[in-house]
């Protein structure tokens, strides 16, 4: 039988599946090229779904963030260590650098391992516990939503991806 763990796990490990090959063979400068000026690129769309899942599931998983365990250093960027894209400006983003493309995937690939795990240890009734009271939010609801906005952002790489490859 199904359970509503497994949809979930199946949903993150689509979305583990689908951006390294999305970004798979994307130069630095391709992965930092932006449409228009002030608008988001391949790179930084890449750290903030990993930043999105990994601040929102390692409170839920009662673990500290998987970005604190040395990715802040790989990343190198000039942002507080508590930063996940939320509310930046566009100088915010247009100062996020890129040395190395494999810390992206290599990133939410910790990130996604990290995921599994909590989802390992929770229950379908674990999946009824409010993880935030002021907005009645619920673990379930939660993760749901980490998934959509994740997905979304997978999209976004996706149609930037076509651009920068027609510009080139």
């Amino acid at each position: 039988m199904t359970t509503a763990i497994d949809i979930l796990r199946d949903g993150f490990g689509r979305i583990a599946d689908e951006l390294p090959t999305t970004l798979d063979g994307l130069t630095t400068e391709e992965l930092l090229w932006q449409p228009a000026e002030g608008a988001n690129h391949i790179a930084w769309l890449a750290w903030h779904i990993g930043r999105c899942e990994d601040a929102q599931i390692a409170p839920i998983g009662g673990v500290p963030e998987v970005y604190r365990d040395g990715w802040v250093e790989r990343f190198g960027l000039p942002y507080e260590p508590s930063a996940i894209g939320y509310g930046q400006s566009a100088e915010q983003m247009q100062a996020f650098r890129l040395k190395d493309p494999s810390v992206l995937t290599g990133y939410y690939a910790a990130v996604h391992a990290a995921t599994e795990q909590i989802l390992d240890g929770l229950s379908d009734e674990d999946l009824n516990r409010a993880v935030d009271e002021a907005y009645q939010t619920t673990c379930a609801v939660r993760l749901v939503s980490i998934m959509i906005d994740v997905s979304q952002h997978l999209g976004q790489i996706g149609y930037l991806r076509g651009l920068v490859q027609k510009e080139n």
